[in-house]
């Protein structure tokens, strides 16, 4: 087997072969107007953080735009409620380079963003982005170094955006739970009050 491992760049590139231009040319250090408006349509995106322990990945998602845009070279991201793990910020504390991967349902080209984090909390920003009276805990500024929007192809191969899909045979939340504490967790009382906690802490 390790006969037939890539170890080196020119091997690798040798594999692929040359890069098509317009995966050149979509490439820019800053928001183009045309890449901003695909952001503001976003309500879900993945960001990736790296640090002592590895590199992470996490879902962010909002019931309006995602991301505030606040130049072409600045984002702000809220960090709402969720299970306080905070992997992703103590990462961005050791490492403050991030990636975020911008998806949209029924869209099968998704935007690629790179760029460096900080973690603010001043009162007036938080405030701005409050829902139902509750803000978010922290928000998560991003110096842009890079975005480019990615091909529809690995969409369109997994089928994401098709409704037939039958998750029929996915373990749910509680049956992983009870099967990773050995019955420690009641799976079943876990999946039955989980609708309801989500939809009460939404923020």
């Amino acid at each position: 087997m390790s006969d037939h491992l890539i170890t080196d760049l020119s091997s690798l590139e040798a594999l692929f072969g040359p890069v098509a231009a317009p995966s050149i040319a979509k490439e820019t250090d800053r928001l183009h107007p045309l890449y901003a408006r695909w952001i503001e349509n976003a309500r879900f995106a993945l960001l990736a953080t790296s640090g002592p322990h590895g590199v992470d990945i996490s879902p962010r998602g909002d019931a309006g735009a995602l991301v505030r845009i606040v130049d072409e070279h600045t984002l702000l991201l809220p960090e709402r409620r969720g299970n306080n793990r905070i992997d992703s910020l103590r990462n961005v504390i050791a490492d403050p380079r991030v990636g975020l991967l911008f998806l949209i349902p029924g869209i099968g080209e998704t935007m690629r963003v790179r760029g460096r984090a900080e973690i603010c909390v001043a009162p007036d920003l938080l405030d701005s982005f409050a829902v139902d009276g509750k803000r978010p805990i922290c928000v998560l500024r991003i110096a842009v170094e890079k975005v480019f929007f990615q091909c529809a192809r690995s969409i369109l191969r997994s089928g994401l955006w098709r409704e037939e899909a039958d998750t029929s045979s996915v373990p749910t939340p509680g049956a992983m739970l009870a099967a990773l504490t050995a019955g420690g967790i009641d799976g079943p009382a876990y999946d039955s009050a989980l609708p309801k906690r989500q939809r009460e802490t939404l923020y």
